[in-house]
């Protein structure tokens, strides 16, 4: 192991060990600190040129060329990828990255799966491979594209499957709208890159508004109160602390039983409350 630095305090010492951060206070590791050094996910050829780059080039839709000052080529292939994955499609992944790749790929924030190889007779092999894996309906499972002036991969928030928020799930309506901007995503014909995201809330936890098109889920109605049920279902000051705008807050029924009211002018239907 070697020494990576020094707490602030000087109370114990962060040691790199095969890769992780390991606090050390008297002699005793107290916790695995973090996730793995970066360094390590790096192929043989970037870790070489680190800082040394001079340029890139689009060679084509999904094709990437990085060159350093020494001369050396990373080529980069990037395939548009789904948020949520099977572990049959990881592990199909991760065997298309061991074939070609030495085991080395990569994901970019909207999404895309990136592969990096240091020939572009390689890359031309691994886009082939990509393009022939597909799904039962014919569906490329890898389709490569998403560089330069076209569309990239499409962004969106969890929807259903596992958000209490949502007005509207995710995964169908960016399926349906990525199948009719396909051959943009596989192009380069438009003025510049245009990036596509979709929020099924305002909350917007994927910030749609910073891209160029943004699809929103809404809610349109405030809450419909249940007085019946609603003391024996909810806890009714988390319930009113939930609101953003404090439109919600404690009341009785008739009977006196414990229940909320709106103040539906205050409502911004984000959903956070039921």
């Amino acid at each position: 192991c070697k020494l990576f630095r020094e707490s602030k305090n000087h109370d114990g010492k962060y040691l790199q060990i095969d890769g992780r951060f390991i606090l050390i206070t008297n002699g005793k590791q107290i916790t695995d600190l973090g996730p793995r050094h970066f360094w390590q996910y790096f192929p043989p050829v970037i870790q070489k040129n680190y800082g040394k780059w001079k340029y890139h080039e689009i060679l084509k839709p999904g094709l990437l060329v990085h060159v350093s000052e020494s001369g050396d080529k990373v080529f980069t292939i990037r395939a548009g990828g789904c948020r949520f994955m099977t572990v049959e499609h990881v592990r199909e992944l991760c065997e298309i990255a061991d074939k070609h790749c030495d085991g080395y790929v990569r994901f970019t924030t909207r999404n895309n799966i990136e592969f990096m190889v240091e020939t572009q007779d390689k890359a031309e092999a691994l886009i082939k491979d990509l393009m022939s894996r597909k799904h039962v309906s014919g569906s490329y499972k890898f389709p490569v594209g998403g560089t330069g002036a076209g569309v990239t991969n499409m962004v969106h928030t969890q929807g259903y499957i596992h958000c209490h928020t949502p007005a509207t799930d995710a995964s169908a309506m960016v399926k349906a709208v990525m199948d009719g901007l396909f051959d943009y995503f596989q192009g380069m014909t438009l003025p510049a890159q245009v990036r596509v995201s979709m929020a099924c809330c305002l909350n917007m936890c994927g910030a749609v508004h910073c891209s160029d098109i943004a699809l929103l889920g809404y809610h349109r109605k405030p809450p419909i109160i249940d007085h019946d049920v609603l003391e024996n279902v909810c806890e009714i000051p988390l319930v009113v602390a939930a609101c953003p705008t404090a439109a919600i807050s404690p009341s009785k029924t008739e009977e006196g039983k414990k229940t909320v009211k709106i103040k539906e002018e205050r409502c911004m239907f984000c959903g956070n409350c039921y």
